[in-house]
């Protein structure tokens, strides 16, 4: 017979047991159910992201049971925007993390896409020195307001490409690239040939057509934004006489195709003989290097009136504000990953971009490369003279502005004074509300 007291003990110990053995299946039930992110990536250059990204997916998903993050390529920056704006209206699921334009970081802030991530950097290890290894020039178009809000990841500025075979074919010395806007112009009009299978230089005009004008302008003297995000400075003399010159160069001189040149199609031209010198990201060159059959130069932009200079470029990693707190978190760790000083020197040897810590280039991986491959020291030397990408409050706007003014002047619509006047005039209109 069981007493009164004994029964107590038996349902307590039952109680026990049923806790425990609740508490087992949550265990369980997270182990097997991972906290589920989802990443958001583009391309704008050639090559095997989408292989990279989900070889990276897999080895942080492996060290990290409690968290599955789901790498999904979303077309272009513009896709990937567009795709975010569309979960904010209440259109469905989005991404929790994502990568999109470093410029596209006035946008965000005014539209509350984003979280700042100064909280997520104060609580890592070592997160006070974290920044301080990032390079400068990157962290210009990353922070705000006194604020962090992206981490730069695939970075980039522009770099000029050329053919040593073919300048070794005219008489250049190979190993001596264009170090002015003179020299480039001269040795260009040596690799011209006139019935145009083979052009001296190719300068894309769509696509991304400020950018690559942008280091024109900060070379000669002035870059079309400062500090301020609701100011530009589209019609400077010093601007102008560069669109002239970027101009001539197809309808004075003789050595580029006439009309726009398509970005993607430069790479291809280059790698076929096409064009004997590009301008272009140096995101572009692994895949460069990997289909030209001659021996690939890479150079600093040529300089303008006032010397080197160049835009950075590419993309930041964003958190969204939309994103559950734990998927904030989440999506945190998964930065931290992307960008260790190993994942930026993996990234660096699979794209061409910039690996964005000044420490991954100390890793074996970069110090391997760059022996093999010294081309992939060009755009990193050249942060020295970056300056900071065009971005200001409506951000993708403005650049339209600006990117139709260079196509009118290179297409003969407008002369180049007439379309920076209309670009200047129209931004400033647009730009009025927003007080800095």
């Amino acid at each position: 017979m069981i007493t009164q007291s004994k029964r107590l003990s038996l349902l307590v110990a039952i109680a026990i047991l049923v806790a425990l053995l609740g508490s087992a299946a949550v265990r369980t039930s997270a182990q097997s159910s991972p906290l589920e992110i989802n990443f958001y990536y583009p391309t704008a250059v050639g090559g095997p992201i989408a292989k990279i990204m989900d070889g990276f997916a897999d080895e942080f998903n492996k060290a990290n049971p409690d968290i599955k993050v789901t790498a999904v390529y979303s077309g272009g920056y513009a896709d990937i925007y567009k795709a975010i704006q569309t979960q904010i209206s209440g259109g469905g699921k989005g991404p929790d993390v994502a990568i999109l334009l470093s410029t596209d970081l006035y946008s965000l802030i005014d539209n509350d896409y984003i979280v700042p991530l100064d909280d997520f950097i104060k609580g890592s290890k070592d997160g006070d020195k974290l920044l301080a290894d990032f390079f400068p020039a990157f962290l210009a178009n990353s922070q705000a307001y006194g604020k962090t809000w992206g981490m730069p990841f695939q970075r980039s500025t522009p770099v000029l490409y050329y053919n040593k075979d073919l300048f070794k074919s005219v008489g250049l010395d190979p190993d001596v690239p264009p170090k002015t806007w003179q020299d480039m112009l001269a040795a260009a009009k040596k690799l011209t040939k006139p019935d145009g299978t083979q052009w001296g230089i190719e300068i894309p005009s769509d696509g991304f057509p400020y950018w690559l004008f942008q280091g024109f302008a900060i070379s000669n003297g002035q870059n079309l934004v400062g500090d301020a995000a609701n100011k530009v400075y589209f019609n400077t003399p010093s601007t102008v006489e560069a669109l002239q010159f970027v101009v001539d160069l197809s309808a004075k001189e003789g050595v580029m195709p006439k009309g726009v040149i398509k970005w993607g199609d430069t790479p291809t031209d280059f790698t076929s003989g096409k064009a004997a010198m590009i301008y272009h990201t140096t995101g572009s060159l692994t895949n460069i290097l990997k289909n030209a059959k001659f021996d690939v130069g890479v150079a600093f932009l040529p300089q303008g009136k006032k010397g080197y200079g160049a835009p950075t470029g590419g993309g930041n990693l964003y958190i969204l504000k939309s994103a559950p707190e734990a998927n904030q978190k989440a999506a945190w760790r998964w930065i931290q990953f992307l960008t260790s000083p190993e994942k930026q020197a993996d990234w660096t040897v699979g794209t061409g971009y910039i690996a964005s810590r000044i420490s991954a280039w100390e890793t074996k991986t970069l110090k391997d490369l760059v022996a093999e491959h010294p081309q992939y020291l060009v755009a990193r030397d050249q942060l020295q003279y970056a300056a900071k990408e065009l971005a200001t409050h409506q951000g993708a706007d403005i650049q339209q502005v600006f990117g139709k003014a260079v196509q009118a002047a290179i297409t003969g619509d407008k002369t180049p004074q007439q379309a920076l006047d209309e670009a200047q005039a129209t931004a400033e209109k647009m730009l009025a509300d927003f007080k800095d």
